[in-house]
Formats: structure tokens, C-alpha cells, sequence
């Protein structure tokens, strides 16, 4: 990748890397780690897959585990059997829809089954499945479980067997591409059906969305340029309005809910800010001990195909991920927020990017615009859907990372604008509304800012000199 920020020639010399990089970005998607393996003067210290298994695994064991501190087995089961039967569109928090137990519950098991998929299907855990297993951990908070996840994900394995290829070439959009589950669930237990005929019903769309999510995603990434690194949460929001638009054609009605809790921040914010102090330590254990990596890991612009697990290791990233989840977790604190499923789902998604294109450096200009753009209009900075559209909104770091800091400002502001009002589309079927809001500011912006420095640097030349 190029290297933008380290370029010697100035200003004009890293913006033309950036046009290069739109150029050159396609060779790089799905998911391959960036060219080379990072500064010729650094060595990554490589660590074993197993262990990086291991780890994500124990990261959903501690989830699954801190359930049992807030609820009995009974309780548990009960409140699971409600998330797996109710609608789960946006936002359906499930701390308020069951209880805070059977939530953490849906998912550490969510986790401990994505991972076990990324093993089943031969696949090792790199940057880019670090954030998908994160992302489906995250989402089970509020959207995802078991019940509408499956379908979809079998409709991606269908697809692999179709295309006669192996299942962990598309095991990016399987795991992603859960963002479609309330689809699923609001088919099977909304539309006034008999429960086997809404199940299969909903199957049934499921493991459709599966078939037609892998050439989807393939194509929708030269929409944005690899800018928005929720490349399939934008597809997902294309898929969702297509089904949403047949189902109001039908005179079925879908709207936006909002279903959240509150008053549970001291328990989250412990276990959160536990959570990420122990990662640190494992990722400065695990980089032997030593800080090497983490800063030159900050400087990079980010990008869809980063892997920074790849390029720095497996411990610097985790160092990485840690700090992004410290500082979007004392964000949502210092403002006053609350601390409820989606904010949570919000703040994992940032961490599981952390191996795979954000730092602090390229999130926090994002976070500023979007921070801006709410307290310039109607929405209070502390709401929930602000929080939201806070966290998600930095699927547009690379803008800031490529373009600087004031570029970025101007995408989380615009990105605020647009994702308040994009999810009437999809009727809050796709999850990842902000993946779908920030592929149109990307594919709209990175075009005008290149464009516009392209003008800056013709204006700025001198003219030739005469005799």
C-alpha cells in the first residue's frame, strides 16, 4: 500500500499516492493483506494462528461466562428463546428486549460460532477476520442470534459450492453479512404467519440474501474505492431495500423501531474497560514485550485490505484494537451516553477494525465531524442513534487517513446527515446502516476532494517563463 503519510516529497506527492491508490485498490479486495510486510526495518513477531484462535475464543468465553453473574440458566434460556423470536430490526436492543445476561450470553456464543466457522472453513484468523468475528460479536447485542444468522451464511456456502470454489473465499461476506438477520426474523415472526410457514419463509430469504451477497460485494466495492470499509454493510443496504421495497409493494409495512435500554453503564463500563486492559497486556505480552510497531500502526491512512495483523503483527494490532475500545468506550462516558446494546455493538465493531484499517489517528477526525454535525442540528450528542451513527461513522477512516484530519471532519458531519435518514430504504432490515450511508459520502467525497487538490495543484504551478 502506499504509504502516504511517510512520503518525502510533500503534500502534492501524498495526494497523488492517494489517486494512485483508487487506481490500484481493486487488486487488493477481498480481504489480502496490504503489499509487503511493512517497513524494511521492521519485522513483525509472528504469532500462531492457534493462539490468535485461542484469544477471540476467550474473548467470547468471558462474554458468555459474565452472563452467568446476572442471571440463573433458567432466566438465561428464557431470555434467549425471546431474542431468537422476535423481530430484529433497528435498533432492537436486546438488553431490553430479554436482560443484560441472556444478551451477553447470544453473544459469546455468537463469537465462539464465528470463530469456529473461520476454522471450519481452513481460514486463519488475519485483520480482516479478527473484525469480522468482532462485528457478528457485536451485532449480537442487538440484531443478530443464532436463528437469523444461519440461513444466510449457508446461502454463502451454497454459493461457494455453485462457484466451485472453496467457502473461505467468501467467508468475508458469510460472517458480514449477517447484517441482513432482522430480515430473517422479521419474515418469520412479523408478517401475521403460522410459525412454520414464517421459519421457512424466512429460510428461505436468508439463504437467498446468502447466494446473492458474494457477486454483490464484489462489484459494489468500486462504488466507494475502498473508502468505506463497511464494503458489505453497503451491499447489505442495497439488498435490503430491493426486499423491502417488493414487501411494502405487497402493502407489508416495515418502520424503524426503537427498543432501548438504560442505567446499565456501571456494569459495562467495568466489564468493557476490563476487557480492553487485558487485551492490551496480551498484545504487549504477545509483542515481546515490547511497544515496537504500535506508532508506525497509527500513522498508517487504513484502507479496505489493510491488515494490520498482517503487517505488524498480531500483538501490535491487538494493542491497537485495545486502545481504540479504551477511547470510544470513555467517548460514550465523558458525553453522558449510555451504555446499551447497540452503543456496545458500536464500540466492538471499532476494536475488530482495529486489525483491519482504524487507529486512533485516522477515527478521532471522524468521530469530531460526527460529534459536530449533532450538535449543529436536532439530534443530541448523547442520544443513542447519535452515539451510533458516532462509532459506526468511522467505517470512513481511511477519508481522513488518506486526505488529513480536516477531510475527515467534513465526512463525519456529512455521514451524520445522510445515515439519520437513509434507513427508511431498507426499513431497518440491514444492520449496518452506517456501512450503507458511508459508501454513498465516500463514493460522493473522495471524488470532490481529489478533484478539488488536483485544481489546488494546477493553480499553484508556476507559469512557464517567457524567453
Amino acid at each position: 500500500m502506499t504509504r502516504l503519510h511517510s512520503s518525502p516529497g510533500g503534500k502534492y506527492e501524498r495526494l497523488r499516492g492517494a489517486a494512485k491508490y483508487l487506481k490500484s485498490y481493486a487488486a487488493r479486495y477481498p480481504g489480502s493483506p496490504n503489499t509487503g510486510a511493512g517497513p524494511a526495518d521492521f519485522t513483525p513477531k509472528l504469532v500462531p494462528d492457534k493462539i490468535r484462535v485461542l484469544l477471540l475464543a476467550l474473548f467470547g468465553l468471558v462474554l458468555a461466562a459474565a452472563a452467568f453473574f446476572l442471571a440463573s440458566p433458567a432466566a438465561l434460556l428464557k431470555g434467549n428463546l425471546t431474542i431468537l423470536t422476535s423481530p430484529a430490526n433497528l435498533l432492537t436492543d436486546y438488553i431490553r428486549l430479554a436482560d443484560a445476561g441472556s444478551t451477553l450470553l447470544n453473544a459469546g456464543l455468537m463469537c465462539l460460532i464465528a470463530v469456529a466457522t473461520v476454522k471450519a472453513a481452513g481460514s486463519g484468523i488475519n485483520g480482516l477476520m479478527a473484525a469480522a468475528v468482532l462485528t457478528v460479536t457485536g451485532f449480537s447485542f442487538f440484531g443478530k442470534n443464532l436463528l437469523n444468522s444461519i440461513p444466510i451464511v449457508l446461502g454463502v456456502y451454497l454459493f461457494s459450492k455453485l462457484s466451485r470454489k472453496p467457502f473461505s473465499e467468501y467467508l468475508v461476506q458469510a460472517l458480514f453479512g449477517t447484517a441482513l438477520g432482522p430480515l430473517v426474523s422479521e419474515i418469520a415472526f412479523n408478517l401475521g404467519l403460522s410459525v412454520p410457514a414464517g421459519l421457512a419463509l424466512g429460510f428461505c430469504a436468508g439463504l437467498f440474501t446468502g447466494l446473492v451477497l458474494p457477486p454483490l460485494s464484489l462489484h459494489f466495492k468500486s462504488f466507494h474505492k475502498g473508502f468505506n470499509l463497511y464494503n458489505v454493510g453497503f451491499t447489505a443496504g442495497i439488498v435490503g431495500m430491493f426486499f423491502i421495497a417488493v414487501l411494502r409493494a405487497m402493502g407489508v409495512e416495515v418502520a424503524t423501531v426503537s427498543i432501548l435500554s438504560k442505567g446499565n453503564n456501571r456494569f459495562f463500563a467495568v466489564l468493557l474497560l476490563s476487557i480492553f486492559a487485558a487485551m492490551f497486556l496480551a498484545g504487549f505480552v504477545l509483542n515481546g514485550g515490547r511497544l515496537k510497531g504500535l506508532w508506525r500502526l497509527q500513522q498508517q491512512p487504513g484502507g479496505l485490505g489493510s491488515d494490520f495483523i498482517e503487517r505488524f503483527g498480531f500483538g501490535c494490532a491487538v494493542m491497537n484494537m485495545a486502545l481504540l475500545g479504551l477511547l470510544c468506550t470513555v467517548y460514550v462516558l465523558v458525553i453522558g451516553g449510555e451504555i446499551n446494546g447497540p452503543v456496545i455493538g458500536g464500540i466492538l465493531t471499532v476494536v475488530g477494525f482495529g486489525a483491519a484499517g482504524k487507529n486512533v489517528k485516522n477515527v478521532v477526525p471522524i468521530i469530531l465531524g460526527v460529534f459536530i454535525g449533532n450538535w449543529l442540528n436536532v439530534f443530541e450528542n448523547v442520544s443513542t442513534v447519535a452515539i451510533v451513527s458516532t462509532l459506526f461513522g468511522t467505517t470512513l477512516a481511511p477519508v481522513a487517513g488518506y486526505y488529513g484530519p480536516a477531510w475527515g471532519i467534513l465526512a463525519g458531519l456529512l455521514h451524520m446527515a445522510l445515515t439519520m435518514n437513509i434507513s427508511y430504504l431498507h426499513g431497518g432490515m440491514n444492520l449496518y446502516n452506517n456501512g450503507f450511508s458511508g459508501g454513498f459520502i465516500a463514493a460522493g467525497l473522495v471524488p470532490v476532494i481529489t478533484a478539488a487538490h488536483e485544481i489546488s495543484q494546477r493553480l499553484r504551478r508556476k507559469p512557464p517563463q517567457s524567453g
